[in-house]
């Protein structure tokens, strides 16, 4: 099992968005947040012998780390079709001997079906910062609900309570959260700062 130092290090060649969508918020997953969810979810039992599925996965990164982390299965859903081209360049790149789809796709509309209880969802949704994304992120843990046991997932800095609330609802369980920071480069015209560090969290749902 390689080390979540030496993942990171791997994805490291993975390319983002060469004309990132400000209204899909498309920003990078950077390979040192990508290599510590994958990390919780192989030493959880939530890769080895399950499909992976990544909603929004972009240009792979997340679908990549869990491929070199030994998943079954990978299945990358992506709306935008140049990003799923890029992805497929960065499957070239990283040399993952795991079997990948890339599929475009709309995430929130369920475009797979693979057996819930052997899937694992990883994901990184809009956080609904963009106008028309207001609550883009709960749809994706709909769907992620109805295709997976289990669920990782990246949300704005303060959302445990909207999530432990929406759990309960709906038939779920919040087992693990913890803090991440990454920084995001000045890509889009109203950004002011060349580069500024976003505080978000991640979660690990178990879905009933």
């Amino acid at each position: 099992m390689s080390t979540r130092s030496s993942l990171a290090k791997r994805l490291g060649v993975v390319a983002g968005f060469d004309d990132p969508r400000a209204e899909l918020e498309q920003y990078p997953t950077p390979p040192e947040l990508a290599a510590h969810i994958v990390h919780v979810a192989d030493l959880q039992g939530d890769l080895a012998g399950r499909t992976v599925v990544d909603l929004g996965t972009g240009t792979g990164m997340l679908a990549l780390a869990a491929a070199l982390r030994g998943a079954d299965r990978v299945v990358g859903v992506e709306l935008d079709s140049d990003p799923i081209l890029t992805a497929a360049d960065n499957e070239e790149k990283v040399g993952t001997t795991s079997e990948i789809e890339w599929i475009q796709g709309d995430a929130t509309r369920s475009p797979v079906a693979p057996a819930p209880a052997d899937t694992t969802v990883v994901m990184n949704p809009p956080f609904g910062a963009q106008h028309g994304n207001r609550g883009a992120d709960k749809e994706f843990l709909e769907t992620a609900r109805s295709i997976a046991s289990v669920s990782y997932s990246v949300h704005n800095e303060g959302s445990q309570e909207f999530l432990e609330a929406y759990t309960d609802d709906v038939g779920g369980t919040v087992t693990h959260a913890f803090a991440a920071e990454f920084e995001l480069d000045n890509q889009f015209a109203f950004h002011e700062d060349e580069q500024r560090s976003l505080d978000a969290e991640v979660y690990r749902i178990e879905w009933s």
